[in-house]
């Protein structure tokens, strides 16, 4: 596919994936969220960390309401099941570590894109908002699972209701994202990130996210049980093998990745 609303940059291992909108705050239409899915599927084959970005001032401000497949004709759930889903699986089950640095406002679906990704690293000038109650809606786009499990009932029922904006360093305090970063720091400070994921054990993270994730629906016994399955297959791969030596003859580990 020739992307003409997203950039994929794939360097030394790490894929950098950049909603290009920046005259609309890379507002979603239908073309990006295909261009989104395609992107995110080819860089799970071929990098080892992806991280999403925007271009200009904004991370993305959700669907464009202007976009031609947002008229008043337009199935909300035809378009939620066709377009969202596809996009939003393929930044949620990526096999690799994922990132979404947050460089500014995240609204509506856009804010739910950004909490697919495994880690949120926002600059704190950025914001986050549920704005769908605004147009008489629900949040979408994972944002009913996501929130009420990253800052609590709470905080999540009145992010919906009122569809206030909840600052970067808000955000942060409540468990809703990874961190805050002063703005002067962040392309530094989540490029550092990105690149440990990049160069770090692929096969050992994967593992951790499925660990993490799958505990949610597990009792102990049964997350004893995945933790021992999974661990017995990390310490089989030559990552385990490289970190123990590297410990040993007390140098930094060269992981090789999968």
């Amino acid at each position: 596919m020739e992307y003409e609303q997203v950039h994929l940059d794939i360097t030394n291992d790490l894929a950098v994936l950049t909603l290009d909108r920046a005259d609309k705050m890379n507002a979603l239409t239908k073309r990006m969220r295909a261009e989104i899915t395609h992107a995110m599927n080819h860089a799970a084959k071929n990098a080892r960390a992806v991280v999403i970005t925007g271009a200009g001032n904004a991370f993305c401000s959700g669907q464009d309401l202007g976009d031609a497949s947002s008229t008043g004709k337009i199935d909300l759930g035809r378009a939620l099941r066709d377009e969202y889903e596809p996009m939003l699986k393929s930044v949620y089950d990526c096999p690799v570590p994922t990132i979404a640095a947050v460089n500014g406002p995240a609204a509506g679906a856009g804010a739910n894109l950004a909490l697919c990704a495994d880690v949120v690293i926002a600059t704190e000038s950025a914001y986050f908002m549920q704005a769908f109650a605004k147009i008489g809606l629900i949040p979408d786009a994972g944002g009913t699972w996501f929130m009420p499990r990253q800052m609590g009932f709470a905080k999540a029922m009145g992010a919906a209701l009122f569809a206030d904006k909840i600052s970067a360093r808000q955000a942060d305090d409540w468990g809703l994202i990874w961190e805050a970063v002063a703005d002067a720091d962040f392309v530094t400070h989540w490029q550092r990130r990105a690149a440990h994921l990049a160069n770090g054990p692929t096969a050992g993270f994967s593992a951790i996210k499925q660990a993490i994730r799958k505990s949610f629906d597990h009792t102990l016994p049964e997350q004893l049980e995945t933790e021992a399955q999974l661990q017995e297959n990390c310490g089989r791969t030559r990552d385990f093998a490289e970190g123990v030596v590297a410990f040993l003859e007390k140098r930094p580990p060269k992981f090789e990745g999968r």
